[in-house]
């Protein structure tokens, strides 16, 4: 076979549909993606945000058979057959499924003499993987992460920014400022997710899922202990910028007090003293010496990654490793043991979380996740 399509509005491209594209390039020499635009479905991405998202997903796979057309008010199957492609394929996962896709196709062949359709089942781990299923993971603490197990890397990345932007958007009252202020908040918005902080190639760990991590915890604290809203405000700008400046430390001048500096330097709001002091306790060689009212919130906020599900840890403990792939084995073994240890002893005297209500949530469980890393550290 030529060509063979496949068609859907793909608001996520999941990891079904990219099985679903990969058995289509089995059966022809070219996969065309129809994408539908739909605006009654009030899509997340534009039409032309999923055909990029689409085209990068298969890239990243070396599929080079696979192009990407918009289909703009007119039927798939009969689109298709405009682009020469006589046949399209459909992934099937329940009786249900069937049902409706056989009346789909019935009404391509018979109503538009349009492609006609064949059907593939998906294997059982994806069977029940689908845009509507993707979507509804978005909220709880941890989202992210289960997330990034059903989209192709691009589909988890773009997700992850748009989530982001509507945070920022919201930190920074963009309902209410000029555009002269957007303007410059889009700017300090494009730089934190960008390759030189958050986005950076070399960011396994303090990086968007982090980012993504620290601003959930930060929501659901909020939710549960319902501080003044300046006080929210406050922790999540010393959270974004936090590890802005990652990596590039000195002797002169820390992490942290680069990233205290890239945030007074920011001039996004009006009394930024507060969040500077914050991001300066993240330094544990100034967190003693620093007393603010706020600071035992967000160093639980950045600690609450030590009290996640085995799953999630194992994946930080890995990331950590990655980040330090500058030393040699002995050493980071030598280095991490130490600091686990002395984190370890701090949560069995009940000091590793200074906020009780992150305490209660996650330090028995922080306890667990680090004495198992430790004994695979020995």
């Amino acid at each position: 076979m030529k060509k063979i399509g496949f068609s859907g509005t793909l608001d996520p491209i999941t990891n079904g549909h990219m099985w679903v594209i990969n058995e289509a390039r089995s059966l022809a020499d070219e996969v065309v993606v129809f994408l539908s635009e739909n605006p009654a479905k009030k899509p997340k991405f534009t039409a032309e945000e999923r055909k990029s998202i689409i085209a990068l997903s298969c890239a990243e796979q070396g599929w080079d058979n696979v192009s990407v057309v918009i289909v703009r008010g007119d039927y798939t199957a009969r689109a298709a057959k405009k682009q020469g492609v006589h046949c399209l394929i459909r992934g099937i996962r329940t009786t249900a499924d069937f049902d409706y896709e056989n009346l789909i196709q019935q009404t391509n062949v018979d109503v538009l003499q349009g492609a006609k359709t064949v059907f593939v089942m998906p294997p059982r781990d994806l069977g029940s993987v689908s845009s509507s299923f993707v979507k509804a993971l978005e909220g709880p603490i941890g989202w992210n992460w289960i997330m990034k197990k059903f989209v192709p890397g691009p589909g988890y990345h773009a997700w992850v920014l748009s989530w982001l932007r509507k945070e920022w958007e919201t930190l920074w009252d963009y309902a209410h400022r000029d555009a002269t202020a957007i303007a410059h908040a889009d700017d300090w918005f494009a730089r934190l997710t960008g390759p030189s902080c958050y986005g950076g190639a070399a960011r396994h760990y303090h990086n968007l899922d982090h980012l993504v991590h620290g601003l959930c915890e930060i929501r659901v604290w909020a939710a549960n202990t319902r501080p003044e809203p300046a006080d929210v405000d406050i922790i999540k700008q010393a959270f974004w910028f936090h590890d802005a400046e990652h990596g590039v430390g000195t002797s002169e001048l820390s992490n942290e007090e680069a990233s205290a500096q890239l945030w007074l330097g920011s001039h996004l709001g009006q009394e930024m003293g507060d969040a500077a002091e914050l991001i300066r306790a993240t330094d544990h060689f100034q967190e003693a010496s620093i007393t603010h009212r706020l600071k035992d919130v967000l160093l639980s906020v950045d600690l609450a990654i030590l009290g996640q599900d085995e799953e999630v840890y194992q994946n930080y403990a890995r990331a950590i490793r990655q980040e330090y792939n500058h030393l040699p084995d002995a050493e980071y073994r030598r280095q991490r043991s130490g600091a686990l240890a002395h984190l370890c002893r701090k949560a069995q005297a009940g000091q590793l979380f200074g906020n009780a209500y992150f305490a209660e949530q996650y330090n028995e469980r922080a306890i667990d996740n680090m004495q198992r890393e430790l004994d695979r550290l020995s």
